[in-house]
């Protein structure tokens, strides 16, 4: 690694203990320099387009603008910007949701760190990378509409068409989450997708798009 040039790294995780962790071993290493942190989609999003950062660690479940959101609005301004999804998530709809939005890595959180290293280097110096540690993004998927002709779910993943069945049971955000044993502001967070893209505005449309279009 040339330590003249550093790898600028930037990450991006509602989760200070790790985030702040994470930043001090990278920085720590003479050939990465981290240039910027961010707690929050939307704040990620304003930093890395100032910062410029050569690699981004992006977490799924941040408040606000989602990490899947973030990287969706990020392609739109930095189509060869690196993004490794850096996330506890690691089912099959999180990898492929990443894909389809244009991460270009996805690592599971209990990773080591210096396997961690050493994918940030092999994606900086755009090397194919072969760590046991890096989810497989080129799964074969498509979208239900692309694979049939039709739209039956608007994209739901399996997590999201769950909490729509919730939500058509008349559920509170605070009893989605827990019965499905997350935060609130994941359950807030996957609403918000579900509004998107089913393209309504409230819980009482959505669940009226989606017994119309017999999707639940």
């Amino acid at each position: 690694m040339n330590e003249a040039h550093p790898i600028k790294v930037f990450i991006a995780d509602d989760h200070p203990i790790l985030r702040i962790g994470l930043s001090m071993y990278l920085e720590s290493k003479p050939h990465i320099n981290i240039v910027g942190e961010a707690d929050n989609g939307f704040d990620a999003v304003n930093a890395i387009n100032e910062n410029m950062p050569d690699i981004v660690l992006m977490d799924v479940d941040m408040p606000g603008l989602s990490g899947i959101e973030a990287i969706r609005v990020l392609r739109k301004t930095l189509p060869d910007l690196k993004i490794i999804v850096l996330s506890t998530y690691t089912k099959k709809e999180y990898v492929q949701e990443a894909m389809v939005e244009g991460a270009n890595g996805y690592v599971a959180k209990n990773t080591k760190i210096d396997e961690l290293v050493k994918i940030i280097e092999d994606f900086s110096e755009e090397r194919e990378c072969h760590s046991p540690y890096l989810l497989n993004l080129a799964v074969n998927w498509r979208p239900a509409q692309e694979a049939t002709g039709e739209n039956p779910t608007h994209g739901l993943t399996k997590t999201e068409m769950k909490v729509l069945r919730n939500i058509a049971e008349g559920k509170t955000n605070s009893e989605i989450a827990e019965i499905n044993f997350v935060s609130i502001e994941t359950i807030k967070t996957h609403v918000q997708r579900i509004f998107r893209k089913l393209e309504v505005n409230n819980r009482m449309e959505a669940v009226a798009v989606a017994r119309e279009q017999k999707i639940i």
